[in-house]
């Protein structure tokens, strides 16, 4: 079943609005303010011009601390919303949902802030040309900061006297918005001196002591790893993978890891790792699975295999609907506290707890008396502690919980159980339940990539449950893409990163089940993606379809943020998918992207680290593995588990079967036809860099081919 965001509401039940018919839950969560909001839709615009009004635009999401806390002090309250229903048609977005209209407006908010975040807010002309913009906005005028009294009735001035001042700005601010996306000529493509440029920035930006980039906040930048996994492959350079190694520890025993549920939270507020933003984000958890996936098949070490099946537990447990699709987020307050759900006195472990359990919790974790959690604002002690680890540790070690007894191990384990059960009696946070595509490919993405590593199907199992719901759900009779699900309602047209994130997630899918059909839907997947989102003029793609909905630009997204950019996935996807299928015009597509891009990476390679994964990729050495055998004979799935446990990253891997007469994937990758095996046994061919080797029989031999 789909909905449309543009279909008139009918009218409002006192003390209700419109959003009470939508399905964001973000919006919902707005439903009963008495701020007369609309939600994006034509109804809305309608209404602004035959008012004679301007738009107030906001736009936040449902785990959003601020955006809470805007709501609370402003839109709940009568003063406020009867200025803003005097002076505005109010218009609540959802940035989750409408990722194309946050991209644009957060444009223009840093345009003319300097600044940005959410909660977001634009004011604009009936036609969508937005005049002023700000984030989080107080009740009232505080520190500087021009709070809605006072802000309302000066917008309502220079609407009311200075409208065409306020048009011809909003003219000015769109022709400077349009420049930004001018891109520059198209260069050479990005090279090996690019990599190197790129491992110098991170090496300053490394910090030793704690791990990560950067001070505070800290975030587990996910992108920047990948890429150091890779020129610590391509150089034999030891430090790119302590660096990984030392992140990846250090988030894992801090407070930015949820020591009890498991999984991560969003940053660190401080350079330690110690003082969480306790919302959970579905992406956060997929990219730092993937990461510690890779690092496993990098040092063969048990504790990143372990981290990374501790983030699918806390995902299968509490972030899967039913029907196999996988919910956007948890948020981080409860109660109207940010964090309660997860914190702990130190009288609350000793009541839960043995006196042993107890000793060894309050020593492991740093729990005080009068807690370790200072107020971000205040800097006063809450009373409560947040569990974290303070106590060293090196990549060599073995166990990521250490204790000075091993024998502690099983009853750590045992009190952090108790203390988990105890806690699920508490009230949770809000949980974000609408179902993205674009994020559910990513944990696609993750569990398949984890499911070949550890040889564990039931990762698989998972990733191909929610492959299915996202096809059966979120794909239309013509093929096309929908982004949002909820709750029976699909909705929506995806964009581009809900098409490049699925099909990455279906190539890692097929990479580890070798099921033809899912790497047949991510081509075609990827053929869509190519005819409704790449510029034919000047090449990329756009972030909107060619038959979307109009907006004041159509961006080229490239900037590898909290999650990678569209057009970073599909230049990697498009590699891959070339080799898997000989199909050469996707690899030119590639290099155009490369080209098309070169400037602003050369420029400030640290900010597209996704992307230079693909050039990683594009440079080589790359390999081409096809495993000829029959589908389930040991010796068969010998070389794919051989190929699965080590991180050879610039390679693809097909199964060639040979007791099907006609396998599926000779239709896919032609070249496969006349590939079988030699004396009956099991056989790898192996191409690198666009040469072939002679077919191997013996797994060592595989390896040595693959330099692995």
């Amino acid at each position: 079943m789909t909905d449309s965001p543009h279909q008139p509401a009918p009218a409002q039940p006192p003390g209700r609005n419109r959003l009470r018919f939508e399905q964001s839950p973000y919006l919902l969560q707005h439903k009963d303010n008495p701020v007369d909001w609309y939600a994006w839709s034509d109804e809305a615009f309608d209404t602004a011009r035959r008012d004679n009004k301007p738009i107030f635009l906001s736009i936040g999401y449902s785990t959003c601390h601020w955006c809470h806390v805007m709501e609370h002090e402003s839109f709940e309250d009568p003063q406020v919303a009867s200025l803003m229903n005097d002076t505005f048609v109010n218009i609540k977005v959802d940035r989750e949902e409408r990722p194309d209209l946050d991209a644009v407006y957060m444009a223009v908010c840093q345009m003319l802030t300097r600044s940005g975040g959410w909660p977001l807010t634009i004011v604009m002309t009936p036609d969508r040309k937005p005049f002023f913009a700000a984030t989080y906005i107080p009740k009232q005028t505080r520190f500087g900061r021009t709070g809605m009294l006072q802000l309302v009735p000066k917008l309502r001035e220079i609407w009311q006297t200075r409208r065409h001042d306020a048009a011809q700005s909003a003219d000015q601010i769109l022709v400077a918005l349009q420049d930004t996306e001018k891109a520059a000529p198209p260069a050479d493509a990005l090279s090996l001196d690019t990599l190197t440029a790129t491992w110098q920035q991170i090496s300053e930006h490394f910090d030793p002591v704690y791990g990560g980039f950067g001070q505070a906040p800290k975030f587990p930048s996910p992108h920047n790893l990948l890429f150091l996994l890779r020129y610590w492959k391509r150089t034999a350079n030891d430090q790119p993978l302590l660096m990984v190694e030392k992140t990846i520890q250090a988030i894992r025993r801090g407070g930015v890891y949820d020591q009890v549920g498991l999984g991560m939270h969003r940053y660190s507020v401080d350079r330690e790792w110690r003082v969480p933003h306790f919302e959970k984000m579905l992406y956060d958890q997929a990219l730092y699975a993937m990461t510690c996936v890779e690092t496993y098949q990098a040092t063969g070490k048990r504790i990143y295999a372990d981290i990374a099946r501790e983030v699918f537990t806390y995902v299968l447990r509490d972030m899967t609907d039913p029907a196999g699709g996988f919910y956007s987020a948890q948020d981080a307050d409860s109660e109207g506290v940010e964090g309660k759900f997860y914190v702990w006195t130190e009288a609350e472990i000793r009541q839960l707890l043995t006196p042993e359990e107890a000793a060894l919790v309050i020593e492991t974790y740093n729990v005080r008396p009068d807690g370790n959690y200072h107020d971000e604002a205040s800097g006063e002690s809450t009373g409560s502690n947040i569990l974290y680890r303070s106590d060293p540790m090196q990549p060599e070690d073995e166990i990521i919980i250490t204790t000075r007894d091993p024998a502690d191990l099983p009853r750590l384990e045992q009190a952090r159980q108790k203390l988990f059960e105890a806690r699920e009696k508490r009230i949770h946070p809000g949980k974000d339940d609408k179902i993205l595509t674009d994020w559910n490919g990513l944990l696609i993405a993750a569990l398949a990539q984890a499911a070949a590593a550890f040889d564990q199907p039931e990762y698989a199992q998972a990733a191909g449950t929610a492959a299915d719901f996202l096809l059966d759900r979120l794909r239309t009779p013509a093929g096309r893409l929908l982004h949002r699900y909820r709750q029976g309602h699909a909705g929506i047209p995806a964009n581009l990163d809900d098409y490049a994130f699925l099909a990455w997630g279906l190539i890692e899918l097929y990479e580890a089940t070798f099921d033809v059909q899912r790497l047949q839907t991510a081509l075609q997947l990827t053929d869509d993606m190519i005819q409704h989102f790449w510029d034919p003029d000047a090449g990329g793609f756009f972030f909107t379809p060619d038959d979307g909905e109009p907006l004041p630009i159509r961006q080229k997204p490239v900037y590898d943020g909290a999650v990678p950019s569209g057009n970073s996935v599909a230049m990697y996807n498009l590699l891959r998918l070339a080799r898997l299928t000989g199909r050469t015009n996707y690899e030119e597509k590639a290099a155009h992207l490369s080209r098309l891009f070169a400037p602003q990476v050369r420029h400030a390679p640290l900010a597209y680290t996704q992307m230079l994964v693909a050039i990683d990729f594009a440079i080589g050495p790359s390999y081409e593995v096809v495993i000829a055998g029959p589908s389930n004979a040991p010796a068969t799935r010998k070389m794919l588990a051989a190929l699965a446990g080590r991180f050879i990253p610039n390679k693809v891997v097909l199964l060639r079967p040979t007791d099907q007469p006609a396998p599926a994937i000779t239709q896919l990758a032609p070249f496969t036809a006349n590939q079988t095996t030699s004396d009956g046994r099991a056989t790898a061919y192996v191409c690198e860099h666009f040469h072939c080797h002679k077919p191997v029989t013996d797994v060592q031999q595989m390896l040595d081919l693959l330099h692995a």
